[in-house]
């Protein structure tokens, strides 16, 4: 690819600018620092239990190695009542209930690429036990599962942790992907994401990973450089149904693409997120079907992005896998 192009998300329905020809500037002024090992000694993760409130508790002969437990500074705390709408003059706001918990694993050096796949498939295990917890609450719309590694996405501890938000209203990325997803699905009769997979996997040139039930491809129209995304080969919309053969697979997946993005980008931060079908209404998001996005940060939004909602990716997906 030589000259620049816009893509359409065929999701979404957002436009992205490849322009491969600022790749050689970017590589130029583009550094990513060594990461530094904080010690454990002053980190607040190595007596959870006596710090936070636990909610969950995993053990093996050592001890815990693995807990969920509550944030000690969470974004939405719940109370006694589901959120509240009200108006303010012209403006809508909903009261911030909800919950933020912490998923917290033993090593405090040892972010999700490392684990033994034992212990990554324990951790996706753990995320769709809690999902099912909180589904229980009528209170709730979208429950966002995510994991930060490194200050620059966002993570304030340097110890391995993930994070689930349960919000009472549908963050608007997931409802612009569910949106489209139901767009696709009503004109073609088909998955879109499924179609995407039988694409790629066709056109052979942006899948990065491959096992029995998961695939890892560079999407067409990344937003960032070397995005990734994993999705179940199952059609599933919802993440709380997958099966622990399904989170097996897509948890090698994951560990995989992580590897990969550490050893050619030189151990990045990064975040990676789940997209779900939200809790309630379900029968109406048969269509979607769930999965994982990886985003490095390697990129930063300036004037034309935050003016226009299209992103500039400076690396051809093609390149990137």
């Amino acid at each position: 690819m030589i000259h620049s192009e816009l893509r359409q998300d065929l999701v979404s329905g957002d436009w992205i600018l490849i322009a491969p020809g600022r790749a050689r500037y970017w590589h130029a002024h583009f550094k990513i620092s060594p990461r530094k090992h904080e010690s454990y000694k002053t980190c607040p993760f190595e007596e959870v239990l006596k710090n936070h409130k636990s909610i969950l508790v995993y053990e093996n002969r050592h001890g815990w190695e693995l807990v969920v437990v509550e944030n000690k500074n969470p974004v939405v705390s719940h109370g006694k009542v589901c959120a509240i709408d009200s108006k303010r003059g012209p403006y809508t706001r909903v009261s911030g209930v909800g919950h933020h918990d912490l998923i917290i694993t033993r090593d405090h050096n040892n972010n999700f690429a490392h684990l033994s796949p034992s212990e990554a498939n324990q951790v996706l295990e753990v995320f769709r036990d809690r999902y099912l917890m909180l589904s229980n609450d009528k209170c709730l719309a979208y429950v966002s599962i995510f994991h930060n590694w490194g200050r620059s996405a966002g993570a304030s501890v340097y110890h391995p942790h993930y994070q689930i938000l349960a919000i009472p209203v549908v963050p608007p990325d997931v409802e612009h992907s569910l949106a489209g997803s139901a767009r696709y699905f009503k004109k073609q009769k088909k998955c879109v994401h499924c179609e995407m997979i039988k694409y790629e996997k066709r056109d052979k040139k942006r899948v990065i990973f491959e096992n029995q039930g998961a695939i890892v491809v560079a999407p067409y129209f990344s937003r960032e450089p070397f995005e990734l995304r994993i999705f179940p080969k199952r059609h599933m919309p919802y993440f709380e149904n997958a099966l622990d053969l399904d989170l097996g697979y897509v948890a090698e997946a994951l560990q995989y693409s992580l590897k990969i993005l550490e050893k050619k980008l030189k151990d990045p931060d990064y975040n990676f997120f789940i997209h779900t079908a939200p809790l309630k209404n379900k029968k109406q998001y048969g269509h979607y079907h769930w999965h994982i996005e990886v985003l490095p940060k390697l990129n930063i939004s300036a004037g034309f992005e935050l003016g226009t909602g299209i992103e500039i990716n400076i690396i051809d997906p093609d390149e990137a896998a």
